[in-house]
């Protein structure tokens, strides 16, 4: 069974943005990238915040560019291509290639264990759906 793991927030500011979800639920930074989006961690679930996309961007949401919020959710899958399968049957709009687990994921993060996503969908109203099979960085 796949396991929501990880949800997106877009910000015109995501450093202040983390803060705000640092000072009031005691979240903890696992990373933040030379473009200054901001990953926090309650040990268990990932949350990015990520800068605004862009119209070029092949995940840009129902939203727009330039949109504060929820942008995206993302599951832990057992099997990615199954998974991929699945979706793509129940109607899902494929987005991204798919890369294979553990080697980096979409963003080419290495091999630092967890790739976070490693492929991306549309799915009902314009939500983006990350899977992953090798998961997100965590605290934990």
């Amino acid at each position: 069974m796949a396991k929501l793991r990880h949800i997106a927030l877009t910000s015109s500011d995501p450093g202040k943005a983390a803060e705000f979800f640092k000072q009031a639920f005691d979240m903890e930074e696992v990373r933040r990238d030379p473009s200054g989006q901001v990953f926090l961690s309650d040990g268990y679930f990932n949350m990015a915040i990520l800068n605004h996309k862009t119209n070029e961007d092949a995940d840009v949401g129902a939203h727009g560019p330039n949109f504060n919020g929820i942008h995206h959710i993302g599951f832990f899958v057992e099997n990615l291509e199954e998974q991929a399968e699945k979706l793509d049957k129940a109607g899902g709009d494929r987005l991204t290639p798919t890369v294979d687990p553990g080697t980096g994921g979409l963003f080419g993060h290495g091999d630092m264990g967890p790739s976070n996503a490693e492929v991306k969908f549309g799915g009902p109203d314009g939500v983006i759906i990350d899977m992953s099979e090798s998961g997100w960085l965590t605290s934990a």
